[in-house]
């Protein structure tokens, strides 16, 4: 008995859909981080797009790989729980030592009051915090590179698509090469697709709310949302 290719490829494409709406740590990062460094919307979407496709290809490489050398799916879903845990802890430490980054950086901007006393005897103060033009930064800004990106996509490669591996299986275990190729890119299309319109829906929502009195614990805020989807991930199985 056979499953019509059809089906099995709506199938997964449902599921790809539904996988990542479910699954906050798909795009919260994304908007996070997007809102506290102050990236374009193009930009932001071009990360979206590279850790969603890495995230999808680090499980196909591996299912194609079980498959070819014969594992069986149990193995081959444990495989995929532990690049799980260890993702969501990843994604867990990074979010904590971005939130006290965040933190401290928040505590440097904080506006404070100085006093000047003139030789005339005139007294004045003024407010300034020790950010932006009072930061004396020993880097070159317009040089410096954030490993932001590449941290969230490492991540993301060693993120597992749990619900992709059975669906691989059965094209697979039929021998058949363009059913495997169907099933992969309906999975992945709807995935990344998924990702990239909850990231630009929320970032538009962001620029809506009126967030400038939060906008020095931004980074903070950011760290907070990453580590609680690693949490998540490791405690409630998001």
């Amino acid at each position: 008995m056979t499953i019509d290719l059809g089906l099995l490829i709506l199938t997964a494409a449902s599921i790809g859909f539904v996988h990542t709406l479910l699954g906050p740590d798909h795009y919260l990062p994304f908007v996070a981080m997007s809102a506290a460094r102050g990236w374009t919307t193009r930009k932001t979407l071009w990360i979206t797009s590279l850790c969603g496709l890495g995230h999808v290809l680090g499980s196909v490489a591996i299912g194609v790989v079980g498959i070819g050398i014969g594992v069986s799916l149990h193995k081959l879903e444990w495989i995929e729980g532990v690049r799980g845990d260890v993702a969501a802890w990843l994604l867990t430490g990074f979010g904590l030592a971005y939130l006290a980054w965040g933190l401290k950086k928040a505590w440097r901007s904080r506006p404070h009051v100085h006093p000047h006393v003139h030789a005339d005897g005139t007294l004045h103060q003024h407010v300034h915090q020790h950010e932006r033009a009072h930061l004396h930064p020993h880097v070159d800004a317009a040089k410096a590179r954030s490993i932001t990106p590449w941290a969230l996509f490492v991540i993301f490669v060693l993120g597992p698509c749990e619900p992709l591996i059975p669906v691989l299986m059965y094209p697979a275990s039929q021998h058949s090469v363009w059913g495997t190729v169907a099933v992969v890119l309906a999975f992945g299309i709807a995935t990344i697709a998924t990702m990239l319109a909850v990231v630009y829906l929320a970032g538009r929502g962001l620029e809506r709310l009126p967030l400038d009195t939060a906008e020095r614990y931004s980074h903070a805020f950011a760290g907070a949302a990453l580590s609680l989807c690693g949490l998540g991930i490791v405690f409630l199985g998001l």
